[in-house]
């Protein structure tokens, strides 16, 4: 377990001893929140509208060396409570996938790339429905004597967490980009591209990623009208995204993942393992010797204390990402 995870509550935060860090992560997210126009006013919800609820949410964001950078506090609402086709209707919302990041870090040996993270990115994207959530936990109402349980407030905009949210600000995002002349990609539709005269710029979105490869006057161009749209951060030259590690040497750009597998092992009580060469247990040539068998009558099956299949997730996102000599392995342990 971690002996210091993250705090579940204000309660919590204010008893850890980073509480100055998260008062400031709190108080910066209500102020994001008001400036957006997130929420109107606190009333009482219309006849027959049930609010949804809301909660906090806290995180240490962490560099590509696993050292925390950042406290950050998020109101989320709770879309579980949502209700499909009143509160919603579509929900889909496209994301990069891993082997088309891996595909553009191709591109990059003689070219740049730059990430961008859009700040506070969801509440960018306008709701297609009525929504009426409860005061949160934090926010101040209007008069002293009013009863927080009995006020609600309406969203204007697609809070976090919501079950159309994703899909609001991709919406909200890619038509800026078409209507500044990029092309979505057929194939991988999160990817925009722009033709120059003498260059050319591509834009991945992963969320609130944005990953900026090109010629450098083009993605100054890019990063430029970006910044005019929404309120972003310029973290420099792509060191780390979606759990990869990016070394960018002077003949390529070395690609690991050295943090998530530590993270990995830790999680898993392996991280004084002895390693070995070949990554698997060398299969018998008798069938009831064979580590790999299938399971037999007399044999019972792994309960919930065994992680099994969540170590096999974890492997499969390494396979997947950046060590395929552990993909047949995986793949066997899988089935």
């Amino acid at each position: 377990m971690d002996p210091d995870p993250e705090p579940n509550s204000m309660i919590e935060c204010q008893k850890r001893s980073g509480s100055d860090k998260w008062k400031a992560a709190i108080e910066a997210e209500l102020r994001s929140l008001c400036q957006r126009g997130a929420f109107g006013p606190a009333v009482p919800a219309p006849p027959k509208v049930i609010p949804v609820g809301c909660r906090w949410v806290f995180l240490r964001k962490r560099n590509e060396h696993g050292e925390v950078v950042r406290y950050k506090a998020r109101l989320v609402a709770q879309g579980f409570t949502q209700r499909p086709g009143i509160d919603y209707d579509e929900t889909y919302s496209l994301v990069m996938s891993c082997i088309t990041f891996r595909y553009l870090i191709s591109m990059v040996a003689n070219l740049k790339m730059q990430l961008m993270d859009v700040v506070t990115a969801y509440l960018y994207g306008l709701l297609d429905s009525e929504i009426y959530m409860r005061v949160p936990e934090g926010l101040k109402i209007p008069g002293p004597n009013q009863n927080r349980n009995m006020l609600s407030v309406r969203l204007q905009r697609s809070l976090y967490w919501l079950k159309q949210s994703g899909r609001m600000w991709f919406h909200q995002l890619s038509n800026f980009l078409l209507q500044r002349g990029y092309i979505n990609n057929d194939d991988c539709p999160c990817v925009f591209i722009k033709k120059s005269n003498d260059g050319f710029c591509v834009i991945s979105i992963y969320v609130d990623d944005l990953n900026i490869i090109g010629t450098i006057r083009d993605i100054k161009e890019a990063m430029a009208y970006l910044k005019a749209e929404f309120e972003m951060k310029d973290l420099g030259k792509t060191k780390f995204c979606l759990g990869l590690q990016l070394e960018h040497l002077p003949k390529g750009v070395f690609l690991h993942q050295s943090t998530y597998t530590k993270r990995v092992l830790k999680k898993f009580n392996m991280s004084k393992c002895h390693p070995l060469k070949t990554p698997m247990v060398v299969g018998s040539l008798e069938a009831d010797k064979d580590p790999f068998r299938p399971k037999g009558d007399d044999e019972e099956v792994l309960g919930p204390k065994v992680p099994y299949l969540s170590a096999i997730g974890a492997l499969m996102y390494l396979a997947n990402c950046t060590r395929p000599d552990i993909a047949f392995v995986v793949n066997l342990l899988a089935r």
